[in-house]
């Protein structure tokens, strides 16, 4: 087995940090992979937040008061939510159109290929 010669790279969070990813990963309609994609950290991590979380082991600052999620914010992330249906659906589009271009493309060359053929003869 090869010895590694750089210490792996640990990420340090603040608790802080810790506390509005799982805050954020409550809320309903919100799945862990969508905040933990938005927070650049492992799925895994951030269900391991969770659970000491819910144990009392990662609490808040008792200086720095969190607020639960604005309304505003809320509506961001349907907005965003929304965003990305539409974005899928118009790839989805996007795609059917160049098979349909493709298709067009094959049929016309067929016709180009069974005119000189009949020219031929």
């Amino acid at each position: 087995m090869p010895k590694y010669t750089m210490p792996r790279k640990t990420w340090q969070y603040s608790n802080e940090f810790k506390v509005k990813a799982v805050q954020l990963s409550l809320m309903n309609g919100i799945q862990v992979q969508e905040i933990a994609a938005t927070h650049d950290i492992h799925p895994f991590m951030l269900s391991r937040w969770r659970k000491e979380y819910r144990e009392g082991k990662i609490v808040a600052d008792k200086g720095k008061k969190l607020t639960e999620v604005s309304s505003k914010q809320e509506k961001e992330i349907s907005k965003v939510k929304k965003l990305e249906a539409e974005n899928k659906k118009l790839k989805q589009e996007l795609d059917l159109l160049k098979k349909w271009q493709r298709f067009l493309a094959e049929e016309h060359q067929q016709d180009i290929d069974s005119s000189r053929d009949l020219d031929k003869n």
